[in-house]
């Protein structure tokens, strides 16, 4: 076995490069190396659900907890095992993880950095939490990815969409199975052109860290080169709630396309003002003006209610795919709480299963098994199609749902409708693509 490896697995422990008076690398014994971060030694096994309960994600980080939940229960045996029956590897037997029963403890990252890193430091170290999973802001999921770093044990992302996540702030005990803001512009951008035509003028809004900023930069860019020209791009707090003051200046310009960067509360706040602003009956250089929210999901198109109707945007995932694994979830989901679930729900029940399968792959709950066993890894039957781990950033690639908001909906769950499922290669980007340089994956660190 090479070094290399020995690093990945963590039975290597290297202080520095070889050289004259320096230690060389040591290798540990069969019994320390069996040691790493909260290895289980009981029957049960704890899992770390770290979601923003208060914020303006609270919505989404509700239904993470709702799916966490669900996935606990089918690696336990209970219920119908949703998308266990479907999921291509068969490595999960419905009897916990390596034989464990699953147990979990929860956090409130309140979508604060600083609370999201305390939170998930009380349940790595007081609770023994040996993954940590959730949240749904990447300002949040850059910190707690961090933070699981260097505590040693894997950090399975739930709702973070910046590029930065998996490019300059990517970490080896970190894997993010949602899409990013890279991959919203190149499936975004082409519909845009298409139907709004390639001579437009975008004003862009941005929620003011580092989601909004590479999201911003990201469908600029895709738009930019097809055509459109930025009129500006204005930056706002992510506490904000009324966008009056960042509306009207928009009046004042030869824009005929507001995108809002937003996210959540912010971009059904956002949304809001700008319908009652009346941009959505302007015209300008005699072409209807039009808004895009590059990022959105079912329950923020629920609290945006008839403004969302015609928008178009980019998602992980819809309830109304008609796949075996799609069904399956919504089935489970929607039979344990009545109403279907979200793309938060969808993501961090994925990576639930994904964590559990890699142990069971992998043989071992040590971060650097089980990270091994997730680079690299190829699969299906989860609702996405044919999906990869990728092992230079851990980063997902799978297929990418256009979607916008519904003329004529159904029910309150009916809101949106997909109108293009572009395929992973077209989202798909080399390791060292600009937007994604700076940054160093590193080696696994197993505590």
């Amino acid at each position: 076995m090479s070094n290399s490896n020995l690093t990945r697995r963590g039975l290597l422990k290297t202080g520095a490069v070889a050289g004259a008076g320096v230690a060389l690398p040591t290798i540990f014994t069969a019994s320390s190396a069996a040691a790493y971060t909260n290895e289980p030694t009981g029957g049960s096994v704890t899992l770390g659900f770290n979601v923003p309960q208060t914020g303006p994600y609270a919505d989404e980080g509700a239904d993470e907890l709702r799916a966490y939940q669900l996935a606990v229960e089918h690696l336990n045996g209970e219920g119908d095992g949703g998308m266990l029956n479907t999921f291509s590897s068969k490595a999960l037997k419905g009897n916990g993880i390596l034989g464990k029963k699953v147990e979990f403890v929860t956090g409130d990252t309140q979508t604060k950095s600083d609370a999201a890193r305390a939170s998930a430091k009380s349940m790595i170290e007081k609770d023994g939490a040996v993954m940590i999973t959730g949240g749904s802001s990447s300002g949040v999921a850059i910190a707690v990815q961090g933070l699981c770093q260097e505590a040693g044990v894997i950090f399975m992302a739930g709702l973070t969409h910046s590029n930065d996540t998996t490019g300059k702030d990517k970490k080896a005990n970190g894997f993010r199975h949602f899409f990013n803001a890279y991959m919203s512009g190149a499936a975004l951008a082409p519909v845009l052109a298409a139907r709004y035509g390639t001579d437009r003028n975008a004003y862009h809004l941005t929620a003011d860290y580092t989601w909004g900023w590479t999201q911003e930069a990201s469908i600029k860019a895709a738009t930019e080169s097809l055509g459109w020209n930025t009129v500006n791009t204005v930056k706002t707090p992510l506490a904000a709630t009324d966008f009056s003051s960042y509306i009207t200046p928009v009046l004042q310009t030869d824009a005929d396309v507001l995108v809002l960067n937003h996210y959540g509360g912010n971009m059904v706040n956002s949304l809001t003002n700008a319908v009652q602003f009346g941009l959505r009956e302007k015209q300008v250089n005699g072409r209807d003006f039009e808004i895009v929210v590059p990022l959105f999901s079912r329950l923020m198109a629920r609290g945006a209610g008839e403004n969302i109707k015609g928008i178009l945007g980019s998602t992980n995932w819809h309830w109304s795919l008609t796949d075996e694994g799609t069904q399956a979830f919504v089935k489970s989901f929607g039979t344990k709480y009545g109403f279907p679930p979200s793309q938060a729900a969808h993501t961090v029940y994925c990576q639930t299963l994904l964590y559990a399968d890699a142990c069971e792959r992998a043989g071992t709950f040590n971060p650097c098994g089980v990270g091994e066993a997730l680079e690299g890894f190829e699969f299906d039957g989860l609702g996405n199609g044919k999906t990869v781990y990728r092992a230079d950033d851990h980063q997902c690639f799978k297929d990418v749902l256009v979607v916008k908001g519904k003329d004529n909906p159904t029910s309150e769950f009916d809101l949106l409708e997909v109108v293009e499922v572009t395929p992973a290669a077209q989202v798909t980007y080399d390791p060292e693509h600009p937007m994604f340089a700076g940054g160093n994956l590193g080696t696994c660190n197993a505590g």
